[in-house]
């Protein structure tokens, strides 16, 4: 019998990737990556007119190109038959909208809409809809249901409503001319296929959908803006589409695009983190993920749902079949160890690691991994972009404590690590809070792959092992697994998603394991983190110094 290969699509958020895999036992045959063309227009929209804090926008067409290159790259280097590859699916970095019109062309692409920031693709981390977002959080605490499950307590300026009525109140204009707001998987999805479905995925923990109630009311929206009475049944047409359940199959002036044959099986869309979980191995309760990259997140299985303090899991099946998938995270990660690196390290620093052949995280990471917790003296609380759990409040910002006259720069790097490690630490906490016991901590991401020193910080603190998966891309590999459920075993691949986990998920040999005599010291700074976690996430003190710098 010949063998059965599928494509996992994973767009994050500065590049997009193809993985090949083979359906029978996971191995990765070639994979692409390809960074979006226009980036991350977060300061300077592409005309040169500065941007406000907050925005941050891309190009759909960025979309297709890396579509195109990534599909096309990974079939010219495995040579590969086109008859072999029985589906695709895509991953997507979310919540991240688009307004398109009837024809599901994206507005930003007409001449007349071009200039028109609101035209553009809305990515995850557009945080400018700060009081459309806070209007909601009032409405949630007069009506009283900010503890039901599609809200997970209080909810964020990252979700599809703010982003929604922000575009409403700023330019009419665009939002009139939207025939729907789609998340960016589900427009790839229908470019593909014609079909006119949206993810489960996407709908329940970004816009509000609950599998037994669906959307919220009109009246809900109503109250928000009486433009938005009929926001769902104007502006979000389409059936939902569960995860794991074939969208659509490939259309045949698609397939000649890319290459492949025209029937061929398109998954569901699914959020980047969640198909990360499978990709992991991920199966049952006791389990944490923790993806790591520009943010992280964290996520849980479990037999009943949960909602508050920042934690979503509203949907049974919303990722594993039979179980609630709960999601947290922290919203920044990688951005801040970045910010450190770019903004606070000495010339010499650098001089000194360009000599000596290593980039500068590996050069702090060398001067800081000998230290003991509480050495620098310094605790950070890790808002840089705002804070998911337990406040939900992009409006917080990061701080450090302690700072000396002797204080050096590896000592801040080290307690930027550490301040992760104790956001991380807080979700674990929260979770557990919901009944879960974690017993088995999985990383993934950039920083799981390149980064040792933070990992055993992190396992650390958490006092737990973690255990490294064993792709380096394993939301791409997840969307292949949905991709060959899409398919089906009558194609040739898995006809239930954790058939597919246990053919083709892999871990790698390497775990970290918590230092016993670390674990009091990290306990005491992990008490003075959360009294200052508690202290300045319920005083107004930094909102009221971000709305000065506005």
């Amino acid at each position: 019998m010949s063998r059965k290969y599928v494509i996992g699509l994973d767009f994050g958020t500065k590049s997009g990737r193809a993985l090949l895999v083979d359906v029978n036992n996971g191995e990765q045959i070639a994979q692409s990556i390809s960074d979006y063309s226009n980036g991350v227009m977060d300061t300077i929209f592409y005309d040169g007119t500065p941007l406000d804090n907050g925005w941050a926008l891309q190009h759909p067409l960025d979309y297709i190109c890396v579509l195109e290159q990534t599909i096309s790259s990974v079939l010219l280097e495995s040579n590969i038959s086109s008859s072999e590859i029985i589906g695709l699916s895509v991953d997507f970095t979310s919540c991240t909208v688009l307004p398109v019109d009837k024809n599901n062309v994206p507005l930003c692409t007409y001449e007349h809409f071009a200039k028109r920031p609101h035209a553009y693709v809305k990515l995850w981390k557009h945080h400018a809809a700060v009081s459309q977002t806070d209007r909601i959080n009032e409405l949630l605490e007069t009506l009283k249901i900010a503890d039901h499950p599609r809200f997970g307590g209080k909810v964020s300026s990252e979700l599809m409503l703010p982003k929604v009525m922000q575009i409403l109140e700023e330019d009419p204009e665009i939002y009139e001319a939207a025939d729907c707001f789609l998340e960016a998987m589900d427009w790839i999805s229908r470019v593909l296929t014609e079909k006119k479905y949206r993810s489960g995925s996407a709908a329940a923990y970004k816009a509000m959908w609950f599998e037994a109630e669906g959307y919220p009311s009109k009246d809900f929206f109503k109250a928000l803006n009486p433009d938005l009475e009929h926001f769902v049944q104007e502006k979000l047409s389409g059936e939902i589409c569960s995860v794991g359940r074939k969208f659509g199959e490939l259309t045949e002036p698609w397939a000649k695009k890319l290459g492949l044959l025209p029937g061929t099986a398109v998954g569901t869309g699914i959020i980047d983190a969640h198909a990360a979980l499978p990709g992991c191995g991920i199966m049952r309760p006791g389990q944490m993920m923790l993806a790591l990259g520009t943010s992280s997140v964290q996520m849980v299985l479990n037999d009943k749902p949960y909602s508050g303090k920042g934690i979503m899991g509203g949907i049974m099946g919303g990722v594993i079949p039979g179980y609630y998938a709960l999601e947290s995270g922290l919203a920044g990660v990688g951005d801040i160890f970045e910010w450190f690196i770019n903004n606070a390290v000495p010339c010499r620093y650098q001089e000194t690691a360009k000599l000596e052949k290593i980039n500068l995280y590996q050069y702090l990471g060398n001067l800081i991994k000998e230290k003991k917790p509480g050495e620098t003296g310094l605790l950070a609380l890790d808002w840089w972009n705002g804070n998911k759990t337990p406040f939900i409040n992009s409006e917080l910002s990061g701080i450090v404590l302690g700072y000396s006259m002797s204080t050096k720069p590896e000592e801040i790097y080290r307690t930027l690590l550490e301040a992760v490690g104790f956001g991380t630490l807080a979700i674990i906490e929260a979770f557990e809070m919901s009944g879960l016991i974690i017993d088995e901590v999985y990383a993934c991401g950039g920083i799981a792959e390149k980064d040792p020193v933070f990992m055993q910080i992190v396992a650390d603190i958490t006092n737990r092992e973690i255990i490294i998966a064993g792709s380096k891309q394993t939301a791409a590999l997840g969307a292949a697994m949905y991709a060959s459920v899409a398919a089906g075993s009558i194609r040739g691949g898995h006809d239930k998603i954790t058939d597919a986990v246990q053919a083709m998920a892999r871990c790698k040999d390497i775990s970290y394991k918590p230092k016993s005599d670390y674990k009091e010291h990290y306990l005491v700074l992990y008490n003075i983190f959360k009294e200052l976690s508690n202290f300045f996430g319920k005083s107004s003190i930094m909102q009221t110094l971000k709305a000065l710098s506005r």
